[in-house]
């Protein structure tokens, strides 16, 4: 599929079904301004109304310092209320169309990630890190809180009493805690970090793509009930994979010893 020019993503195609997203502000560490705010909620919404050919999603931040440092607090400087208010509304939209978009998205943590930045990557399906990544939920340090699902998707990452202790403190912590308390699934030496994110990206990709995205739909929707809907849910789910191209190829596949070709119908 095509996408516009956008002014802070830098977008590279690997492959027919992968796609490379790079945070692309390396001279503030990548810090989301408005115009990041807008062309990520174009991108995430795009991707899922339109993903075409495309399976799996990786995103890093452009140089090698940092992943996100967070909200721009130049741009931000001076607001008044309503501005502020206006510029989080875009925020808040492309916070949640990172999350609720259908094609899985990797977060592959090239350097530091705090306040919004590590809201951004917690967003994601999964989060691969550098060892030398820093991470940080620091809003109270600016009389603020978090604003970006990080007071939701912290706990469900970590547990609650860790989250808890993050947020209040705003003290950073490190990819080899990061690792321990389950917020990031590999740690990645440099040189590899996108090389691995890739690889899975596309074994995600080999995968067929309707059964991918309605099992993450599946996921986080049934993360939200109690154990018996979400069930109920998940059966919902899977039954809208059973008449389909892809079910009956992959089924035939086996049966032949082959590997499937999968076309997302």
């Amino acid at each position: 599929m095509s996408f516009p020019s956008y002014a802070t993503l830098s977008l590279e195609p690997r492959g027919e079904h992968v796609l490379l997203v790079r945070l692309n502000r390396p001279d503030v560490l990548n810090a989301i301004n408005t115009q990041m705010g807008r062309d990520q909620l174009d991108l995430w919404t795009r991707l899922s109304s339109e993903p075409g050919a495309l399976r799996c999603v990786v995103v890093t931040g452009a140089g090698d310092r940092a992943f996100c440092a967070g909200g721009d607090l130049k741009e931000r400087d001076g607001m008044t209320q309503a501005e502020w208010q206006a510029q989080h509304e875009i925020f808040e939209r492309a916070f949640v169309a990172l999350v609720e978009c259908t094609v899985p998205v990797i977060a592959a943590v090239n350097g530091h990630a705090y306040g919004g930045g590590l809201e951004m990557a917690l967003c994601c399906d999964f989060i691969y890190a550098v060892p030398g990544a820093r991470f940080a939920q620091s809003e109270v340090r600016l009389g603020i809180m978090p604003g970006g699902m990080g007071t939701q998707n912290l706990p469900r990452a970590v547990g609650e009493r860790r989250a808890k202790e993050l947020i209040f403190s705003a003290r950073p912590f490190s990819a080899a805690e990061a690792l321990e308390w389950g917020l990031v699934n590999r740690v990645c030496e440099p040189p590899r970090l996108i090389e691995e994110a890739l690889a899975t990206a596309q074994a995600i990709a080999d995968n067929a793509p309707l059964s991918v995205r309605q099992a993450k739909k599946s996921i986080h929707c049934g993360l939200q009930m109690d154990l018996a809907t979400g069930y109920r849910f998940e059966i919902e789910a899977y039954n809208r994979l059973v008449d389909t191209a892809d079910r009956r190829e992959g089924v035939k596949a086996f049966n032949e010893k082959r590997k499937p070709k999968f076309e997302g119908s």
